[in-house]
């Protein structure tokens, strides 16, 4: 069972902005993301400060910076630094078996709600944990499981804020402006924060074949039927 946590500070019609516009701006740029900037900027304007200001300046650098230099960064930062990853149950499993049933469970999530990513996301790398997946999830779909999953990952999203912002990276204004629509760090997910900066994510290699997400777990049930419970980031290193 999913944790309890605040209500939201900002209206429904606000954090829809800010999550979609969010998912446009983290994702990897592209001629559409170019022709939308516009449209995020203006947007911006609905939101507070704390949310608005960082995208308006993301939007800036995007505009201000040719497109194959924005693409070559985008992939220098988010494909080779482990600390720098937008797929969000990394952070706690890392290469492990264990991921597995951490994506499954982003699934059936979304399943719940009667959002099937297609085949070819899955395959091209969006799988369902990914920070742009959730976000387009949560701002078009289901606003409260999509805020949920985001909070059962609030650790590794910090994480991945202070690691762009260390960096000197501009994409961490996107995130920035993503934690900013969340509730305040938690004491036990500072210290889960901390330990993850000193440890980073777990290392074991497995390759790929632990990440395919079935249809029906090993008793033959639809994977939606029931739902798994979400590891939390204080007790994964003891």
């Amino acid at each position: 069972m999913s944790r309890k946590y605040p209500k939201p500070t900002l209206s429904p019609e606000q954090l829809t902005i800010a999550w979609q516009s969010a998912s446009l701006l983290l994702d990897y740029p592209d001629e559409s993301l170019l022709e939308r900037l516009h449209l995020v900027r203006s947007a911006s304007h609905q939101l507070p400060a704390s949310v608005g200001e960082p995208m308006r300046r993301l939007v800036v650098h995007l505009e201000a910076t040719p497109l194959p230099d924005l693409q070559a960064d985008y992939v220098a930062t988010f494909d080779s630094r482990r600390r720098c990853n937008l797929f969000l149950t990394y952070f706690l499993h890392g290469d492990t078996r264990k991921r597995g049933m951490a994506l499954l469970r982003f699934k059936q999530t979304y399943l719940r709600s009667g959002y099937v990513l297609d085949d070819g996301a899955e395959r091209g790398g969006e799988l369902p944990d990914h920070l742009c997946v959730v976000l387009e999830y949560a701002a078009t779909v289901d606003q409260e499981l999509g805020r949920t999953l985001l909070l059962d990952h609030r650790a590794g999203l910090e994480l991945l804020r202070l690691s762009l912002r260390d960096s000197g990276s501009p994409w961490a204004l996107g995130v920035e402006a993503v934690t900013a629509t969340l509730p305040p760090l938690r004491g036990d997910e500072r210290d889960a924060v901390r330990r993850l900066a000193a440890e980073g994510p777990p290392e074991e290699e497995v390759g790929l074949t632990p990440y395919v997400l079935p249809d029906t777990d090993p008793d033959g049930r639809p994977v939606e039927s029931e739902l798994l419970p979400m590891p939390s980031f204080p007790g994964a290193h003891p």
